[in-house]
């Protein structure tokens, strides 16, 4: 076997403007939007008359408002990563909303004339999809890829009065989820003069670190010559802890070496950030100025020790995410994901993977700020194609140049830990593949060397066979849970990554009975159980990982798919109407945690208990028949009572995969009334417990903000979950009420979501049912600060408000 040693030492961040305007301006274009969809010829001139448009506010999504229709998109194919071998009809997986056709945005907006020596920059985070920019009636470029940030210069088209357009246009068969559609990521206009820092032009690594000191190595790219450039690097205090000059300029590169001595190491347990402040002058004027915020730390993957951040040799207990945000849809939104980082980390997840998608820019902010992993992916199809319509038509074209854009936009970032230049790529097979798989990684290492590179592979053995694997950096297997020992003896690398793994299946509050294992069990009424032990034919349960994780060291941590469910492949109905979102989430489209949220906290979570009993106690009609117990909890052993009478003590042992990481009473007897569960710490001492209640008819509900402050921003978030109760305070779990919502004062009603993969009710409409007991409401700040009140009804429920407040914030 080839020993490989991987050894990453970097120091990254990410570029935040500086508002200097003596220096550059940076213009986000937000408001002001005109939008309608179908092909509007003319409409990219100034003169064309857009006043019957939708006016909108960008970022923005277009299709989550829907209706659902299980006529759009309807794909006739065969799965083949799933192993399907004849083709059947799927209805709902491309989430069966009206993201296909031709769309167009428009604004007008003025900028300060532009003096000479200036340039100026159109810049997009991201277009669903194939954009084509006109400004001023002339085209400016396009790009194809609607995950990928690009931009253009557009100094010789710019005046003080300007008409944007934009053309969006979406394929049918072009996707194997929901895409999204529109200008969801932001669209920014920098004014900045022509002798300036490059954009994407600064590079920061540290080729050395210690406990004592790190070197750090910037690398600037400027526009022009004769320069100086001054760099001081400030801690989190604001206090500078080194600086820097040099006029010394290698092909427009200016190449900085500096020390911060006693460095704070970033680590998802300790996210600590540095900043850059980089000042260019010409002759003693000051050309330019940006801002870098960063992390130090080190990160190494090593043969049969695996990988190892800060010296520290650990495990990524990381999740798949789509880029959707469930009733949002793709519309970027930092408070949505702020809080799907929260969720995330209170279940004692550390790493994120972007799947199957280039990431945005603000996540990749937050989790540099929240202290996240995070594994950067990139295509879900090479050359050869999966979807009629997909990738696989622009890869030749242009897989360089979005590959190059995603590394010099990101790769700043202290979470990125390495990169994926594909997933399930139908070229793992035959020599043309490995090819491309060693032209996409070293695009990488050309760019970045300083991180390793992945694919996650589901043909594991084709792999074995070609080569095909044994060239990445970091062998990545989606799931094949029975061939890792034969691909860690075949591979060279000497360690092998969980890239995709689980995929179990389940839906929030809802069990079936009998428990059993099962693999791709349908119910009729399109949802699956709770209990966690079903799952797809491709796939396995949690369990089944865990023992990999624990037991092998040269496993270096997994992915489960998914951290949340999201809009399309609705696996294991993607074959019937209705189902429209996935059921693979560890917590629901709503971000309302599953049972399953709690299994693998049990596991991640080291600093905080655990203790979960599933399922609910409401069974009228099956008084006296087997309902099992189970409880998920960090504890080795608990005691069930039923109505005050022991069911026994479990420990958890090895029996079984599931009697290793839960505990299971399966010869339970339903009556209605109280489950409570004592839990035992190692000495045997009752250290906790937990108890569930059979509940009467609802009577009253209940609000519970996230937060109840937010910005005056015109675009903050809170996520108010509402649930109803009876009258002694028992939360209903079947209940099944209709809701209705209204907000008044200075915010509005923006969405609400349930977590029903069935549900066809459009999320921006102010009234929805509960499923499972439970929904969430999306309150919206206005710009205005001030008080809002969401105020919930329903018939035969006591009417419930709550008061929240927004706050006008300086730095905005």
């Amino acid at each position: 076997m080839r020993n490989l040693q991987f050894i990453f030492v970097a120091l990254f961040g990410f570029i935040v403007t500086s508002f200097n305007a003596q220096t550059r301006t940076e213009i986000e274009l937000k408001e002001g939007w005109k939008f309608a969809k179908g092909n509007h010829e003319n409409a990219y001139q100034s003169a064309f008359n857009d006043s019957k448009w939708q006016t909108v506010t960008v970022p923005h999504d277009w299709a989550i408002y829907g209706p659902f229709d299980q006529e759009i998109d309807k794909q006739i194919v065969a799965i083949e990563q799933n192993g399907e071998k004849i083709a059947t009809e799927k209805t709902g997986r491309t989430g069966a909303l009206p993201y296909i056709g031709e769309a167009w945005y428009r604004n007008n907006f003025s900028m300060p004339q532009i003096k000479p020596g200036q340039k100026v920059l159109l810049t997009f985070d991201g277009a669903m999809s194939e954009p084509r920019i006109y400004l001023n009636g002339k085209k400016v470029g396009e790009w194809n890829y609607g995950y990928n940030y690009f931009y253009f210069d557009i100094t010789d088209v710019v005046t003080t009065s300007n008409t944007l357009a934009v053309k969006l246009t979406n394929r049918e068969l072009s996707s194997r989820w929901y895409p999204g559609a529109g200008l969801y990521r932001k669209v920014k206009i920098i004014i900045k003069n022509e002798e300036s820092i490059k954009h994407w032009g600064t590079y920061i690594t540290t080729p050395f670190i210690t406990q004592d000191l790190a070197k750090v190595n910037i690398k600037t790219k400027v526009s022009g010559n004769q320069f100086k450039l001054i760099t001081k690097i400030k801690d989190a205090s604001g206090n500078v802890v080194s600086a820097d000059t040099t006029t010394t300029c290698f092909g427009n590169e200016f190449d900085q070496n500096m020390a911060v001595k006693n460095p704070n190491l970033w680590s998802p347990e300790t996210p600590y950030l540095y900043t850059t402040i980089s000042q260019l002058y010409s002759n003693d004027s000051l050309k330019d100025e940006i801002t870098t915020t960063f992390g130090i730390r080190e990160i190494k993957y090593e043969a049969n020790k695996g990988f190892s951040l800060n010296g520290n040799i650990r495990k990524f207990k990381g999740v798949c995410l789509h880029h959707d945000l469930g009733p949002i849809g793709t519309a970027i939104n930092k408070a949505a994901l702020r809080r799907q980082l929260t969720i995330l980390k209170d279940m004692g997840c550390d790493a994120i993977r972007s799947s199957h998608n280039m990431p945005s820019l603000e996540q990749l902010e937050l989790c540099d700020e929240m202290g996240f992993m995070f594994l950067a992916e990139s295509f879900d199809e090479w050359a050869k194609p999966k979807v009629d319509n997909g990738y696989h038509l622009f890869f030749e074209t242009d897989v360089e140049k979005d590959l190059v854009n995603l590394i010099h936009a990101t790769r700043n970032h202290p979470s990125i830990v390495m990169w994926s230049s594909g997933n399930e790529v139908p070229d793992q097979w035959g020599a043309d593949g490995v090819k491309r798989a060693k032209r996409l990684q070293d695009i990488f290492h050309r760019e970045d060397p300083t991180r390793p590179v992945t694919v996650g592979m589901d043909q594991v053995k084709a792999t074995m066979e070609s080569g095909f694997g044994a060239l990445l950096d970091i062998p990545g297997l989606n799931y094949r849970v029975h061939l890792y020992e034969e691909a860690f003896e075949k591979f060279p690398q000497g360690f092998i990554l969980g890239s995709e793994t689980a995929s179990t299946v389940s839906s929030r509050g809802i069990y079936k009975f009998p428990v059993e294992k099962a693999v791709s069990k349908q119910y009729d009424d399109f949802q699956s159980s709770s209990y966690d032990l079903e799952y797809c034919s491709w796939s396995n349960l949690p369990d089944d990982d865990f023992i990999l994780q624990d037991d092998k060291p040269w496993v270096i941590g997994e992915f489960v798919w998914t951290g949340f469910d999201y809009l399309g492949e609705p696996t294991p109905y993607d074959e019937q109407w209705p189902s429209r979102s996935s059921y693979f989430g560890i917590n629901d489209l709503a971000g309302l945690p599953k049972d399953r949220f709690y299994l693998y906290r049990s596991r991640w979570n080291t600093s905080d208990n655990t203790l979960h009993i599933l399922p609910h106690w409401n069974w009228e009609g099956r008084e006296g028949e087997t309902t099992p117990v189970f409880v998920y909890t960090n504890y080795k052993s608990a005691e069930l009572f039923v109505n005050g009478k022991s069911m026994g003590v479990q420990k958890k042992n090895n029996d079984t995969p599931q009697n290793r990481y839960r505990l299971m009473w399966m010869d339970v007897k339903y009556q209605p009334g109280t489950v409570k569960v004592v839990a035992f710490d190692d000495e045997g001492n009752m250290v906790a417990e937990k108890e569930v209640r059979t509940a009467g008819k609802p009577y009253k509900i209940i609000l519970e903000p996230d937060r109840t402050i937010l910005k005056a921003n015109g675009e903050d978030l809170a996520f108010v979950t509402i649930s109803v109760v009876d009258k002694e305070g028992n939360v209903c779990p079947t209940a099944t009420n209709q809701l209705k919502f209204s907000v008044t004062g200075k915010g509005r009603y923006r969405a609400a979501c349930n977590g029903d993969a069935t549900s066809l009710e459009q999320f921006h409409l102010p009234t929805m049912k509960l499923f499972s007991g439970k929904l969430v409401v999306l309150v919206q700040s206005d710009k205005e600060a001030g008080d809002m009140r969401l105020t919930v009804t329903g018939k035969g429920l006591k009417t419930a408000n709550v008061i929240l407040k927004s706050e006008k914030i300086e730095s905005e």
